[in-house]
C-alpha cells in the first residue's frame, strides 16, 4: 500500500492539497490506509428510535456484484434509523442506495441457489438490484443470517439482537417469526447452521431479569455470576444450550457461503473472565478451546463494546481470526485432529466489526466516533481501512493474558482445557493454589496440534503458594493444558508476548518532541456537530484562531466562530497526579501507579496540560500520562489498563474524525509529509489509530515508593507491570528489612513473587527474568522504614 506523500515543502509553509494531489492525480487523498471521502454518517435525531445517530458502527462489509457493500447501524433501532446501506465501486466512489431503512444489522450471508447477497435486511441480486424486508415486516436488530435446515434453497434464517428467529423466502421475502426468545442471555450476535443444527450466540445479560419464561425453549434466567449470554442451537424440533457464557461469531469453513455439507464443522468465539473460549463442534461433540486476552475493553456484563468479531475468509483461502483485540491467522481445517495453525498476527486499537478483501486489498471496518457518553464529539462517524495482510504485521504485536483457571475450584486430576501457546516468543505460566500442603501441577503440551498430550513438566507449589515456569521460546508446542495432584483452588495463568518491532517513528516526525526547542502548534480537536467538519482551535500564547477541515483537508475560517463552544466543551485538566516516584491515578476500579518518562511532563505545556484520558475508538478511551499512551476500557477502567506508546511528544490534544487519528501538537516549521497538513502556524498530524505502534514500545521508570516513609506490613499501591519488556526494580531502605514483591497476574488476587533482603542504606538490583509479566506488582516492607522501589522499564 502506498502512502500519499509530499516531496517538498510549501514556500509559505505546509503543503497544500492541491500541491498534494497533483502529484497523484488519479488516486484521492488516502492517509495510512483510509479514504477522508469514504467516512459513513447516520443524521440521527432520535427519531424513529432514540438511539439513532449516537454510535455510526459498519457493521459488515461484503464484496458483491462488482462493488463493495456495507451496512451501518445506530444502537438500540429495531424500527429502522437514518443508518444506510452503502457501496463502493472500483473508483472508490461512495453511493448511498436508496432503499435504506437503517437500524442495528450486522448479519450477513451470501445465498448460493438464489446468488443473492443477505446483508442485514437488504437482498441484493447478481446484477447489484436492492430489495429490502422493512422493519415493519422484520422488526430487530439483524445480527445473522443462516442457512435454512429443512429449506436452504428458499429460505433463510435471522437472528436478531433481542433473542427473536425469523425464517423469510429468499424469492418472495415474506416473513414468519418462529420464536420471540428461544434461550437466555441478550444482545444476540452470531448464527450459522453446521451439521444439520441451526447455532445462535449471544453474549450478555440483563442486569434486571425480565425474560418471559413463556418464550424459552431451553435454558433459564443466570443461577450465579459467571452465566452470562449463551451458546445455543436447535435441530428442527428442540433447543439445547451449549454453555452458558458469553458468545459471538459462529462459523464455519464456508464461511459467508454457509457449511459446505453437513459433516463440516463449526467453530464459536466466546469469552469468561479467565480467557477467550474457542468452540469447537466436530463430529457432533462441542470442544472447548482457550486462548489469550490482549486487553478487556471487550468485557461487559451486558455484552456491549464486543461489535463484532469474526473468523472470516480474506482471500485465497487465508483466514482471520479477531477476538479481544488480537488478529490472529486461523486453520481452515480447523478440526479435533487437526487444532494447529492459529497463529498470533498483531494486537490492535481499532475496533474491528467487519473485514474481507477486496480488488487485491484487504478492507477493515470499524466502529469509530461515537457520541454515546462523549461530548468532545459531535458526530458520529466511521471509515474504512484498506491495506495488505502484510500491514497488519506493523500493528502492535501480539501480547496477551489468560488462561484455565483463576481462583477456581479445581479437582485432583482433572485436566483444564488446552490453552493456546504457539506462536509467541515469551510464555510465563503463573501456579497458584490454596491447599493447606504442597501442590504438584503437571503441565502437559500437544505439540502438533493432533490431541496428542504429553508430560513436559512437573511443578511443586508450596503449601498456599505461587510459582511460576518460563516455557522457552525454543519448546515446540501448540496447546497447553494443567493438572493438579490435589483438590484445590487454583490459579493456572499465562502472560505472553512476543519480541519487539522495529518501528518507524518517522510517521510523526512533524510532531514536537517534548524536549524540542521551539514551539508545538497546539490546538483543542474535534469533530464538528454541525457539520462533518474537523473543528480546530489553535492556541498560541495568548492568542486563540478557530479554524475547521474538510474531507480535502483543507483549513478555512468559518464565518460563524466557534471558539467559546471549543473552550467549554473542550476545556483541558489533568487527569492524574504525580509525585517524585511515578504517576497517580484512580476511578471507580481503584488508585493506581504508572511510570513517568520525561522530566518535562512534570510541567504543563506552553498551551496548558495536554489532553489526559479521552475516547477515541467507540466506548474505547486512551489516556495521554506524562509522555504514555494507554488504553483504557469504559467498564473495565484503570485497572485493566494497558501502555501503548511512549511518545515523548508535545501532545496537545487528540481524536478520531472521518477514520483518522488526528493529533494537535505539530512542531513549527514541520514539513508537509503526507502526515501533517494545515498552514505555517497552523498544522495537525493525521493518520491511522494502529499508527500509534510506530511510535516506539512502552518505557518508564519510577515507582511506588521514593525516599517514602512506609509501615511494616502496608502494601504500597499497585504500579503497572503489563505491556513493558525489560524489567528490573532497585530496592533500598533506611534499615535492615525484608521486601516483598507481590504480584497480581489474574485480577484475582496477590501473590508473593520474591523476598528480598535489604541492608539499611544499601541497594539491591533484582533484574526479572526475560518473559516475565504480570498485570501490576507491588512492595510490603516487614519493618517501618523509608524506603524507595524503582522500577526500570526498557
Amino acid at each position: 500500500m502506498k502512502m500519499i506523500r509530499s516531496l517538498f515543502c510549501a514556500a509559505a509553509g505546509l503543503l497544500s492539497l492541491a500541491a498534494v494531489q497533483a502529484q497523484n492525480p488519479q488516486q484521492p487523498l488516502q492517509i495510512s490506509g483510509v479514504y477522508p471521502h469514504l467516512t459513513v454518517f447516520n443524521e440521527g435525531d432520535g427519531i424513529p428510535c432514540k438511539g439513532d445517530g449516537s454510535e455510526t458502527g459498519i457493521g459488515a462489509v461484503v464484496p458483491w456484484a462488482g462493488k463493495l457493500w456495507m451496512i451501518t447501524y445506530s444502537p438500540h433501532c429495531p424500527g429502522g434509523s437514518s443508518d444506510k446501506l452503502f457501496s463502493v465501486d472500483n473508483q472508490l466512489q461512495l453511493t448511498i442506495h436508496p432503499e435504506s431503512v437503517g437500524g442495528t444489522p450486522a448479519g450477513r450471508m451470501i445465498h448460493r441457489e438464489s446468488n443473492q447477497l443477505i446483508i442485514g435486511p437488504y437482498f441484493i441480486d447478481a446484477a447489484g438490484k436492492v430489495r429490502v424486508i422493512p422493519p415493519t415486516l422484520m422488526p430487530g436488530r439483524i445480527t445473522a443470517a443462516a442457512r435454512h435446515l429443512e429449506a436452504p434453497a428458499n429460505k433463510v434464517y435471522f437472528y436478531d439482537m433481542e433473542g427473536m428467529v425469523y425464517e423469510a423466502d429468499v424469492h418472495t421475502l415474506a416473513v414468519t417469526k418462529l420464536f420471540n426468545k428461544p434461550v437466555p442471555g441478550w444482545h444476540g450476535k452470531g448464527g450459522y447452521t453446521a451439521q444439520k443444527r441451526f447455532i445462535i450466540t449471544n453474549n450478555g445479560e440483563h442486569t434486571q431479569p425480565d425474560i418471559n419464561p413463556a418464550d424459552l425453549q431451553a435454558g433459564a434466567e443466570p443461577r450465579e455470576k459467571e452465566e452470562v449470554g449463551v451458546l445455543a442451537s436447535w435441530d428442527g424440533r428442540r433447543w439445547s444450550i451449549i454453555e452458558r457464557r458469553p458468545f459471538t461469531d459462529v462459523t464455519g469453513p464456508g464461511g459467508i457461503y454457509g457449511a459446505p455439507d453437513d459433516k463440516a464443522p463449526a467453530w464459536s468465539m466466546g469469552w469468561d473472565r479467565r480467557s477467550v473460549l474457542l468452540k469447537l463442534l466436530d463430529g457432533g461433540k462441542w470442544y472447548t478451546y482457550r486462548l489469550p486476552k490482549s486487553t478487556h475493553t471487550y468485557d461487559s456484563y451486558g455484552g456491549w463494546y464486543t461489535e463484532w468479531p469474526r473468523i472470516r475468509e480474506v482471500g485465497n483461502g487465508v483466514l482471520l481470526m479477531d477476538m479481544h483485540g488480537l488478529l490472529y491467522n486461523f486453520p481452515k481445517g480447523f478440526s479435533r485432529a487437526r487444532s494447529a495453525g492459529i497463529s498470533p498476527i498483531n494486537t490492535h486499537l481499532r475496533y474491528i466489526p467487519d473485514y474481507t478483501e477486496w480488488n487485491g486489498r484487504l478492507v477493515i471496518a470499524t466502529d469509530e466516533t461515537s457520541i454515546l457518553q462523549n461530548p468532545f464529539a459531535g458526530r458520529s462517524q466511521s471509515n474504512l481501512w484498506f491495506g495488505q495482510l502484510s500491514d497488519l504485521q506493523q500493528w502492535g504485536v501480539p501480547r496477551g493474558w489468560g488462561g484455565p483457571w483463576a481462583g477456581d475450584a479445581v479437582k485432583a486430576g482433572t485436566v483444564s482445557d488446552p490453552f493456546l501457546v504457539s506462536g509467541f516468543d515469551y510464555r510465563v505460566l503463573h501456579l497458584s493454589h490454596d491447599a493447606k500442603g504442597p501442590v504438584s501441577f503437571n503441565i502437559e503440551l500437544d505439540e502438533k496440534g493432533n490431541n496428542q498430550w504429553k508430560l513436559y513438566k512437573t511443578v511443586i507449589v508450596d503449601k498456599e503458594g505461587y510459582g511460576f515456569l518460563l516455557l522457552p521460546s525454543a519448546l515446540p508446542a501448540t496447546w497447553a493444558r494443567v493438572k493438579v495432584n490435589t483438590s484445590c483452588v487454583a490459579g493456572a495463568f499465562f502472560h505472553l508476548a512476543n519480541k519487539s518491532r522495529a518501528v518507524n517513528s518517522a510517521l510523526f516526525n512533524g510532531l514536537a518532541g517534548i524536549e524540542e526547542a521551539g514551539k508545538a502548534m497546539a490546538a483543542l480537536i474535534r469533530p464538528a456537530a454541525h457539520n462533518k467538519n474537523l473543528q480546530a482551535l489553535f492556541l498560541d500564547g495568548g492568542k486563540k484562531q478557530y479554524r475547521e477541515v474538510n474531507e480535502q483537508l483543507s483549513f478555512s475560517t468559518p464565518v460563524a466562530d466557534s471558539t467559546a463552544a471549543m473552550e467549554r466543551i473542550l476545556a483541558l485538566s489533568k487527569d492524574f497526579e504525580a509525585d517524585e516516584a511515578s504517576v497517580i491515578i484512580k476511578d471507580a476500579t481503584g488508585i493506581f501507579r504508572l511510570p513517568k518518562t520525561a522530566a518535562a511532563y512534570d510541567q504543563q505545556l506552553a498551551a496548558g496540560w495536554p489532553r489526559g484520558k479521552r475516547e477515541l475508538e467507540s466506548e474505547r478511551f486512551m489516556l495521554n500520562a506524562h509522555g504514555t499512551l494507554y488504553e483504557v476500557g469504559r467498564e473495565s477502567g484503570y485497572a485493566a489498563i494497558r501502555p501503548i506508546t511512549t511518545h515523548r511528544k508535545a501532545i496537545q490534544d487528540y481524536c478520531t474524525w472521518r477514520g483518522l487519528l488526528v493529533i494537535s501538537g505539530v512542531r513549527q516549521g514541520a514539513a508537509a509529509d503526507g502526515h501533517v497538513f494545515g498552514e505555517a502556524s497552523q498544522g495537525l498530524w493525521f493518520g491511522a489509530i494502529d499508527d500509534l505502534w510506530q511510535l516506539g514500545k512502552p518505557v518508564g521508570t519510577g515507582g511506588p515508593w521514593k525516599n517514602t516513609r512506609v509501615k511494616a506490613q502496608e502494601p504500597s499501591l499497585p504500579y503497572l507491570m503489563t505491556g513493558y519488556d525489560k524489567k528490573k526494580v532497585q530496592l533500598t531502605a533506611s534499615r535492615d528489612v525484608t521486601i516483598t514483591l507481590e504480584v497480581d497476574v489474574d485480577y484475582q488476587g496477590w501473590h508473593p513473587y520474591k523476598k528480598i533482603g535489604i541492608k539499611a542504606g544499601e541497594t539491591v538490583e533484582h533484574v526479572f527474568p526475560e518473559g516475565y509479566n504480570a498485570h501490576w506488582i507491588r512492595v510490603v516492607a516487614d519493618q517501618d522504614c523509608e524506603a524507595t522501589a524503582w522500577f526500570l522499564y526498557e
